[in-house]
């Protein structure tokens, strides 16, 4: 047994059984993948995978029970690699965020600037995608840490609140809306509306404070990017409903925010880290700086108990 056979067992999981792809993904080849895997089985004495032919299906009843395992000892081995280089170069290494657009582009560049000031060796990854996409990368071990508002409620990540806030609405500079002292949702759902794709910065609060309230807003363009849903507000499109850190007085002079942040709940923000990992000093230094009342020893404690 050795690690190269284990870390075709995990791949050929995660990429879906097509050896093809296992191979590509680990560069080697093809027949060498499907050998590893024979020479473990014969081995162990027992089929890890249910096979068609030479068509892998899925993993056997033992096979369920050995990709545990190795997921376990893969994340074994790189936990010693990183505590290895935690004590031989404290302040360089890397660090791999996966995260949303607003977070990448409304959180974190001051975060990252004020790292980078203080770990100028540490290689600074930032991974954008949706959030399912995000707590994916951090379950399958490719990212460090991910920052979302949704989708970070899988079984293999730890999930700590980072920050609260709440939607905003924006118009257009001399909409009838500015006049108004007190909005409402019947207001709201009154006009064309430009918001968040599903899944994304909180739409499904914002949809279910609708249903709440038994009206049906007319989403005339959602995105996943708040710079879109602005531009298509100025001119002219609809009204905007969008994360509050999204919008700057400065940059988006010809747009005005409305004081509506009583109409929608609190969103949390949170950070996901894989259940078991072992993060390095500066990354923790990182997260205390997103989120100063999370400390390294509550976290450390969290990520080893078992789920």
């Amino acid at each position: 047994m050795n690690f190269q056979q284990l870390r075709i067992i995990r791949e050929t999981l995660r990429r879906d059984f097509n050896l093809t792809d296992v191979a590509a993904a680990l560069s080697t080849s093809q027949p060498g993948v499907s050998k590893h895997i024979k020479d473990l089985e014969d081995e162990l004495g027992i089929e890890i995978f249910e096979r068609r032919g030479k068509r892998f299906l899925g993993l056997t009843a033992a096979g369920k029970e050995i990709a545990t395992v190795v997921e376990r000892i893969l994340l074994d081995a790189s936990n010693i690699r990183q505590i290895a280089d935690q004590f031989a170069s404290r302040d360089e290494g890397t660090l791999i965020i996966a995260t949303t657009h607003t977070q990448a582009r409304y959180v974190l560049p001051d975060i990252v600037k004020r790292f980078k000031d203080t770990y100028p060796r540490v290689h600074l990854t930032l991974h954008q995608g949706s959030p399912r996409e995000i707590s994916n990368l951090v379950a399958a071990g490719e990212a460090d840490i991910a920052i979302a508002t949704e989708a970070l409620d899988v079984s293999e990540i730890v999930t700590f609140p980072c920050y609260t806030w709440h939607h905003a609405v924006i118009v257009p500079e001399g909409h009838p809306l500015c006049q108004e002292v007190s909005i409402t949702l019947e207001q709201l759902a009154a006009y064309p509306i430009i918001t968040y794709q599903e899944g994304f910065t909180g739409r499904g609060l914002i949809d279910k404070t609708f249903a709440k309230a038994g009206l049906a807003p007319d989403i005339v363009l959602s995105a996943i990017d708040a710079d879109v849903i602005k531009t298509y507000v100025e001119v002219g499109l609809g009204i905007g409903i969008i994360a509050s850190m999204a919008y700057s007085p400065q940059r988006d002079r010809n747009l005005r925010m409305l004081d509506t942040h009583q109409l929608f709940p609190i969103n949390t923000t949170r950070l996901g880290i894989r259940r078991g990992h072992y993060l390095r000093d500066y990354a923790f230094h990182l997260v205390e700086m997103l989120a100063p009342r999370l400390k390294g020893a509550a976290i450390r404690a969290a990520l080893n108990r078992d789920g």
